[in-house]
């Protein structure tokens, strides 16, 4: 009796653990991401914070560098700069920088866009549906986009002004 008890509760234990070891892996390690190098982007349509509709399927033909942030997240403070001063370069050259927000009140993100003079889009995703869709996570995200709408590269985390530059001239239009 007292070794079928040992094997029942055995047998329940290691159930436990592997539903623990599942849910574990399911959340912290595996990658969750939809946007990935090749597939073509999500089309979505967002307002920037002057009311002005911005569509992705508008800008085929330039290269989008499309930037998942949010106010609180240093590296997001941090590369933001570096993304203002290549802008006017690089948007000459065919490519449109798009900075979507993670679901943050307006005036959150219109104080965080006058401190920092930024005067590329700056969208903001309420309700989180882009972002679901591009399956982001953590931020800072970066996701890549050529001129034919394929997906490029996506980069988690920070950048420097260097790999803004790379990747922006990586998603350059040929001509």
């Amino acid at each position: 009796m007292k070794q079928k008890r040992l094997i029942m509760r055995t047998s329940i234990l290691a159930v436990i653990a592997l539903a623990l070891g599942y849910t574990f892996y399911s959340n912290f390690f595996a990658d969750r991401s939809v946007a990935q190098a090749g597939n073509d982007a999500v089309n979505f349509v967002l307002n920037d914070l002057e009311g002005e509709r911005i569509e992705l399927s508008d800008l085929q033909g330039k290269g989008v560098f499309l930037n998942f942030w949010g106010t609180y997240c240093p590296p997001c403070e941090k590369e933001m700069p570096y993304m203002e001063n290549l802008y006017a370069e690089y948007k000459e050259k065919g490519v449109e920088i798009i900075a979507v927000n993670v679901n943050e009140p307006e005036l959150t993100v219109e104080r965080f866009v006058n401190r920092y003079s930024l005067t590329f889009p700056v969208v903001i995703d309420k309700g989180m549906n882009v972002s679901d869709a591009y399956g982001i996570s953590p931020l800072p995200t970066t996701v890549l986009i050529d001129e034919h709408g394929t997906i490029v590269h996506v980069h988690t985390g920070g950048m420097t002004e260097a790999m803004v530059r790379d990747f922006m001239e990586r998603i350059k239009p040929v001509t």
